[in-house]
This record gives structure tokens, sequence and C-alpha cells, in this order.
């Protein structure tokens, strides 16, 4: 017979075991514990079938149709965990805990397999995720204006020893109407949670952790707000370059997409932007003067840039001045600033 653990011990297994996740693929495309298995018992078709004869005609039918659908892929579901299974156990969940993931580990542990489920479920994670969120953080913010290279900035303090996490990379966006150039598509909120949390479940809270400035909504996926007020008390080292060596940066950086992409991108910003500029910029573009659209555009975006840093207490905003975008010398300097 199967046993059951709690959330934390759960996750700890998750490190030597396999997790299996028994809800349906559209639950598992919704979010999912990070490394967890898609092995459904239905699919989400069948699933809508069995939850409403639950509903309309009570449990003992509904249990009887499930049984029905699942008797003839028992033998699958062995075959597919033996190709799956290096240790021979199985973490187990559905999303209250209950008989998905009871009848999941019962076929399993029949066939000679060790099975643990989870207590609460994927509900139960996805509360632990939600409150890691609170967790007092040693949180500072790299900040600077659209073209400062922060992104490959923060990920030379990774390769100094700092701790990091990359909110661009876990979102799968750069922020910016141009944000989703080059990146897959982004995942669900919830994922995206699922996500964060993980991350930040490594961060020790004795030593500082860098997250680069970005607004609260990163494409379509929003920061947890435990997180974002962590962020906006943060002290923010801003790290100021000559517009055009921060020209220079976007051109490189986004050049290598069509024209048809970046017009596009400046098309999502021209109420902000404003008419004229808009015209000029995509003009530039066709023109293929990436080097005068970017330039257009920085006006909105520092703009915007002024403003956010004009909401946080003076204080708490460190400036340092560069005259050239060198990620190994910048990252250098401001980790030698005690904070």
């Amino acid at each position: 017979m199967s046993t059951s653990t709690n959330i934390n011990e759960f996750l700890t297994l998750s490190e030597s075991h396999p997790i299996l996740d028994v809800r349906t693929p559209d639950e598992f495309e919704q979010g999912h514990i990070i490394g967890a298995i898609s092995f459904p018992l239905f699919t989400n078709e069948e699933r809508k079938i069995v939850g409403t004869l639950y509903k309309q005609k009570g449990k003992q039918v509904a249990v009887l149709k499930a049984l029905e659908i699942v008797g003839p892929k028992l033998s699958d579901y062995v075959k597919e965990a033996i190709k799956i299974n290096k240790t021979e156990t199985f973490l187990v969940h559905c999303w209250r805990g209950g008989m998905r993931s009871a009848s999941m580990a019962w076929f399993l542990e029949t066939y000679g397999f060790k099975c643990i489920t989870l207590k609460g479920g994927y509900k139960a994670y996805r509360k632990k995720v939600l409150d890691s969120f609170n967790e007092q953080k040693n949180i500072v913010v790299l900040g600077g204006k659209t073209g400062t290279g922060k992104t490959i900035i923060l990920k030379e303090l990774e390769n100094q020893d700092e701790q990091i996490i990359d909110l661009e990379k876990i979102a799968h966006h750069k922020g910016s109407s141009f944000g989703a150039l080059g990146e897959q598509p982004q995942s669900s909120q919830e994922q995206f949670e699922n996500e964060l949390s993980f991350h930040l479940s490594k961060i020790s809270q004795e030593n500082k952790c860098w997250i680069e400035n970005e607004s609260r909504k990163i494409g379509r996926n929003i920061l947890p707000f435990g997180l974002w007020e962590q962020m906006q008390n943060a002290i923010v080292v801003t790290v100021n370059l000559p517009t055009e060596e921060r020209i220079n940066y976007l051109v490189k950086e986004y050049g290598r997409f069509t024209k048809e992409e970046l017009t596009d991108a400046t098309e999502r910003i021209s109420k902000r932007l404003g008419g004229l500029q808009t015209k000029q910029a995509i003009g530039a573009i066709e023109n293929g003067d990436n080097k005068t659209a970017f330039e257009i555009c920085l006006q909105y975006y520092d703009k915007t840039y002024d403003y956010g840093a004009d909401q946080r207490p003076k204080e708490k905003i460190i400036n340092y001045e560069f005259e050239k975008l060198d990620a190994e010398e910048i990252a250098k300097e401001i980790i030698s600033r005690k904070m």
C-alpha cells in the first residue's frame, strides 16, 4: 500500500525520484511541479465525462465509468512507468491528493513499484508556491535605462558567484514591446509562478540576490505582489551608459530580426510614441536604419524609466557611470560596493 507525505518532504524526495502528475494534460499544461512528468489517468475528455457523471448521478456511477475507461489502459501505464523509472520508486500526485493519485499508485504498486503520494495534491504545492513570494530575500535591484545591457550584466554577476534571479528568462520575455522577439511562447501565469518560486527556493537569505529592474508585468506574466513589494523596497544599483552606447547595443541585440518583426513591435507602442515619431521610426526600419529607429523609441522608454525612478526614495538609488558596456568590468565594480 502506498504511503503519503507532505509537500516539503515530497519535494525533497523529488531530487531522487520521478514525479508522476496524473492530472489531465490540460491541467498539467496550466501549471505543474517543476520536473514532474505528465502521466494522466484520464484524457481531458475522459475527465469531463467522469466529472459530469459524478455531479449528475453520483459517485458509484462515476467510479464504474472510470474503471471502464482505465481498465484497458492498465498495462500501458505499467509499460510507460518501466521506461521512466530508474529507482523503482515513484512520487504520485493529482489535484487534491484523492482518488486519481491513489488509484495510479495502487496500479503501479500492484506491479511492484513503490509509490509515495502527496497529501493535498497539487493544491498543496500551489499554496507553498504562493506563500514563497512573501519570504524575505536580500534583494538588490539592477537598474538602468533600456539598452544598458542589464541582462548580460546580470549573467556576468552570476559568473562572478553572485546570486541572481533572471525574471526575463523565466518569463520568456524581455519586458518591452520588443521583448517577445526571439523568445519561446510564454507559459501560463500559474506556471510562471511555479518556475519563479523554484528559482527563489535556491536563493540563500543571508547573501544578496540581484534581480533586474522590471515593470510588474513582463509580457503577459505578472510578478507576484510579495516579490514585487520587496523589489520596490530594495536598493537599486543603476548602471548609466551614454545614449550612443545604448543604441549600439540595441542595434546589435535586435538588428537580427526582420523588418516586419521590428515594425510590429514599434506599432505596439505607437500611442505612447506618437503618430509622427512612430511613422519616422517605421520609415527608418524600412530603410534599414535601425539605429535611427531605436534612437526614436528610446525617447519613450527613457521617459518611462525616469518616471519609475522618480517614484523611489533617492537614498535607495546608487548610480554608477560607465563609458562602455563591458559587462565583466561593470559587474566587478558594482559587486565591490558594500550594501
